[in-house]
């Protein structure tokens, strides 16, 4: 039941038209326990307190599959002014990016310019850009470009996802440049003839491709809530006495402070990825596959707001 529920949702949040209709017409229920906003300028309080609470800082603006230049270039200016607001605001903070808003969907030589114009920003206030990873298609320009642009910039990073059969290779061909790489299980849906196809086998290569990264001494971010692979990583740094210099925790805004409280008061670095943004919809379906109680939530949410509004209707129908 649950794989269904994960492979359904995802299948939801990477339908392109689904994509579009809901960004336009539907506020998607429960985005506020995952979305810290709809504007960098709204998100910003939140993000403060978290940063007043020992926590490190990765702001994302949503939104993905772009394929109209013109929005393009608002999505490229507002992570650029996302970038001015957290340096006027005095935040220690990264920022992720997309590949598909800022343009790869038009080509890779758009994407490629205005991938440019934000290290050099990030260069001159010091933040460094995190490349998200996305679907298995867009998964080779992206790492090709981070390849070409990490030779002229060293704030840059990305991401390799562990349910691809082809992570471990690229690890392996990435390795001698010394990375800045986050490491994740994967939230797109993909085919058994590219992604490993059961939970078993995809924290198998989670594991392998951590302690690989680890043992070649780079710097890893890991980006789980599970914790059997928290567990993994704390023996790894036992094992083989790996400073916590070396990596951190990496963990989405709104899941699991708890966990994230425990971690950082073990002296563990944790980072939490904050999201803002209107258009919610294909994140919001990533978070509901990731955990079916988060399914559970939403229906809980929607049944409480109809009811809420018959009841309503009823009171008014009286007077």
């Amino acid at each position: 039941m649950s794989e269904w529920i994960r492979n359904t949702f995802l299948y939801l949040s990477q339908n392109k038209q689904l994509n579009k209709f809901a960004n336009r017409h539907w506020t998607t229920f429960g985005a506020k326990k995952f979305v810290a906003g709809n504007s960098i300028e709204e998100a910003i309080v939140k993000i403060k307190q978290l940063q007043e609470s020992g926590l490190s800082i990765t702001v994302v603006h949503l939104g993905e599959f772009v394929e109209d230049e013109n929005k393009v270039k608002k999505e490229t200016l507002e992570v650029l002014h996302c970038m001015d607001v957290l340096f006027r605001a005095e935040i220690d903070a990264e920022i992720s990016v997309k590949l598909t808003s800022l343009g790869l969907g038009v080509s890779y030589e758009l994407a490629l310019k205005n991938m440019r114009n934000i290290l050099e920003y990030g260069k001159e206030k010091d933040i460094t850009v995190m490349i998200d990873m996305e679907d298995y298609e867009t998964s080779f320009d992206t790492l090709r470009l981070y390849v070409q642009l990490s030779k002229e910039y060293r704030n840059i990073g990305t991401v390799l996802q562990a349910h691809l059969y082809k992570t471990l290779k690229d690890l392996q061909k990435l390795s001698d440049s010394n990375p800045y790489l986050r490491l994740v299980k994967g939230a797109y849906l993909e085919t058994e003839e590219v992604a490993f196809p059961t939970k078993e086998n995809i924290d198998e290569n989670y594991r392998n491709i951590i302690k690989l990264n680890l043992l070649y001494g780079n710097y890893t971010a890991i980006g789980t809530h599970d914790i059997d692979i928290i567990d993994f990583v704390k023996d790894l740094e036992e094992t083989h006495c790996i400073s916590r210099a070396q990596f951190e925790f990496q963990m989405l805004y709104g899941i699991r402070q708890d966990l994230q409280q425990s971690l950082q008061k073990e002296g563990y670095k944790v980072r939490i990825y904050v999201p803002y943004g209107k258009e919610r919809y294909g994140y919001q379906m990533r978070r509901l596959a990731e955990r079916p109680a988060n399914v559970f939530d939403l229906v809980k949410k929607i049944f409480k707001k109809i009811v809420c509004k018959k009841i309503i209707i009823l009171i008014l129908n009286f007077l």
